[in-house]
């Protein structure tokens, strides 16, 4: 199906954004997505018309929530305002196309827990070995599925410490200790507390499971290229209560903004 976008959508943007793993680049302005036990490819053509590989049900049902299409993306980015902060303003103009996903938190947890300290085609491939390993390279495997997994089928998907890590994570989801879904309406304290009580997950990869994975819009994830915007661009301290309920859309404008050099820090 073809539609008319009129809002902020740039695919390629969002491939690079960090916020995804299993984005796969068609062709130019093609990507093959997966997203739980649907697959589509989304082209963009010409004056913001965006070609759906499925049909107008799929798309309604899966795809235009997927995408966070009903949330305005240009009035957010419009809210920050040149002479009151240029660096965000300019991130902003940068970063124009990006959205936040509404992903699986399921797989967004385990994923961000395999991200720890790796570059993204590190994370990408070992995500595809994971999913691989387990059946299928289309669906990402279970808890259940991945505790069954061998030491030796573990090992393959090149995680290092972090096998141990997804298992505890699997097995804090199987005995019900974590119910991802139920923490998509959690408060950002309970969140923290419950992502954190997991062996392995840390500050930095609960804050990026909560904005990536349970779409908490204002979760603020801080890695090494935010702390040197928050060091280069606010050392008297970023205006976290002026940005709310946004801070983690602009956290991926400034993202995207400083890791691609673009920006002078």
């Amino acid at each position: 199906m073809r539609i008319k976008i009129t809002d902020d959508l740039d695919l390629k943007k969002i491939a690079e954004s960090g916020q995804c793993f299993r984005w796969e680049s068609v062709s130019d302005n093609r990507y093959r997505i997966v997203h739980r036990d649907h697959m589509v490819e989304i082209e963009e053509r010409l004056d913001r018309e965006f070609y759906f590989s499925c049909d107008e049900e799929e798309f309604e049902k899966v795809w235009r929530e997927y995408l966070d299409l009903d949330e305005n993306y240009a009035s957010i980015r419009n809210r920050i305002k040149k002479s009151e902060d240029p660096f965000l303003y300019e991130a902003c103009e940068y970063g124009r196309g990006i959205r936040i996903l509404r992903q699986d938190p399921w797989e967004t947890l385990i994923s961000f827990i395999i991200s720890q300290n790796r570059n993204i085609p590190a994370i990408k491939k070992s995500i595809r070995i994971l999913c691989g390993q387990t059946g299928s390279s289309y669906s990402f495997p279970t808890p259940e599925q991945i505790l069954s997994m061998s030491d030796e089928a573990l090992s393959e998907c090149r995680l290092g410490y972090r096998d141990q890590y997804i298992l505890a994570a699997a097995r804090a989801v199987l005995n019900g200790d974590i119910v991802p879904d139920d923490l998509i309406d959690a408060d950002e304290e309970t969140t923290m507390r419950e992502l954190t009580s997991i062996h392995g997950v840390g500050k930095k990869v609960a804050s990026c499971m909560s904005l990536f994975g349970l779409h908490h819009i204002d979760a603020f994830p801080i890695d090494v290229w935010i702390r040197r915007v928050l060091e280069s661009k606010y050392p008297d301290g970023y205006p976290m209560e002026s940005y709310r309920p946004y801070n983690g859309i602009y956290q991926q404008y400034m993202f995207y903004y400083a890791q691609s050099g673009a920006a002078e820090l």
